[in-house]
């Protein structure tokens, strides 16, 4: 195998693994999957999926990413930038498109870096990426509104400025509780990296704000309540349907996902 596409693992596990760097990965490790956990169910809540299945992405492609990645320091987990596509694809595709265009684009990836056209991205105007992950992150909180305010809508729609006219006309079912949850934990992931960096502030809101809802039973809907229990294993592997049609119709979405 070319130097150049091997794991950095392999290249590790030859140099020297020593005790020391165990220790210290495993700190890292465990504090980012502390963090990773709700992260992922949120994630997957965003991108009209279930919250399981949010667990299981940054499971799996943790694993994956760390195993076979080509740099020495590097955490893999889920990104906020991909619900805006995910969530399109899913809507228009549902799952078994999404694991095909995930597929699509790991290949493109595999391609691209074999014909070194990774270099090519220097190339892109700063200012688009600067729009572009500014747009999603503006789409992504719109999007947060109804659980934020504690909102009770029958339907969402796809459009941006329909989402806001929906939000303004279902005004009156505003939860004050949950706005109160909201806001109390927004708060604390803002500030407390004031106090320590040492230690997440979305750990520190988990870990405040969640006994408090519990203990007074305040009126905000919990995971639980909204999408029943969360599975405590993984599924059994299946491959989705490679048919020819799904593959023409999918590959504007691997495209996009590989990008």
């Amino acid at each position: 195998m070319p130097t150049r596409l091997q794991p950095k693992l392999f290249t590790v596990l030859k140099e020297g693994y020593s005790l020391s760097h165990f220790s210290a990965d495993l700190v890292a490790g465990l504090i980012t999957g502390i963090v990773a956990l709700p992260l992922a169910i949120a994630f997957g809540i965003a991108s009209g999926v279930k919250p399981e299945q949010g667990l299981y992405t940054a499971i799996i492609a943790g694993f994956l990413i760390s195993l076979l990645s080509g740099s020495r320091v590097q955490i893999g987990g889920p990104t906020g930038a991909f619900i805006v596509i995910v969530y399109g694809v899913v809507q228009q595709h549902g799952i078994q498109g999404l694991a095909l265009a995930t597929m699509m684009a790991g290949g493109l990836l595999v391609i691209l870096g074999i014909a070194r056209l990774g270099s090519v991205i220097k190339y892109m105007p700063y200012p688009v990426t600067v729009g572009f992950t500014t747009g999603i992150a503006v789409i992504i909180a719109v999007t947060q509104i109804p659980d934020f305010l504690g909102l009770r809508l029958a339907t969402t729609p796809g459009e941006f400025l329909e989402k806001i006219e929906l939000y303004w006309a279902s005004r009156e079912t505003l939860n004050p509780w949950a706005l109160g949850v909201g806001a109390s934990s927004l708060g604390i992931i803002l500030l407390f990296p004031k106090v320590t960096h040492r230690i997440p502030g979305s750990l520190i809101a988990i870990l405040l704000v969640t006994p408090v809802v519990a203990l007074f039973n305040l009126p905000v809907e919990t995971i639980g309540s909204r999408f029943g229990e969360v599975p405590n294993s993984l599924p059994k592997p299946t491959l989705p349907d490679f048919d020819l049609a799904n593959l023409q119709s999918l590959f504007p979405a691997a495209v996009t996902i590989a990008s």
